[in-house]
């Protein structure tokens, strides 16, 4: 998809001129997110949350000041606590042949056991809306490939 534009109103973020670094906000990142035509909420902790097919995809803004961007992916599936260490090797093995998303398993405090991928870029000193736009792009694309590889495994025994 193309990538922002440079106005959306004198006062919106994505106002001015296209290669202008600016510091990374919620605001900011929903811009881009909304220019692509993706739909996303805010959640009880205040981050962004869209859902891609069955998965969830939040984009946080880490760091003392918020300068990290953190694209977590929780792929749909989830199973029984018993199979955490094929999905530990899963993980292990996407690891080691992809660069994106890191993959790990997360267990709910109900024992069901999920895997989710996460894309992190340090933002310090700022990003253009067009950068943005690459990054949040990469972070979506490899959560659902990510997604579909999980999604091809058994399943087992549900939680």
């Amino acid at each position: 998809m193309a990538s922002p534009g440079s106005e959306d109103g004198p006062d919106g973020p994505l106002a001015g001129h296209p290669r202008r670094l600016r510091p990374l906000t919620g605001e900011l990142i929903a811009a881009v997110l909304g220019n692509r035509g993706y739909a996303v909420t805010t959640d009880a902790d205040g981050g962004l949350v869209g859902r891609w097919e069955d998965n969830l995809v939040w984009f946080l803004r880490l760091g003392e000041a918020g300068e990290l961007l953190q694209i977590r992916t929780m792929v749909a599936p989830a199973f029984h606590i018993e199979q955490v260490p094929a999905l530990h090797a899963f993980c292990n093995s996407w690891n080691h042949e992809r660069l994106w998303p890191k993959a790990f398993v997360h267990v709910d405090d109900d024992g069901a056991a999920r895997v989710c991928g996460e894309v992190i870029t340090d933002l310090e000193r700022g990003v253009t809306p067009h950068q943005l736009d690459q990054l949040l792009d990469c972070g979506i694309s490899t959560g659902c490939q990510l997604a579909a590889a999980v999604g091809q495994l058994p399943r087992g025994r549900q939680p």
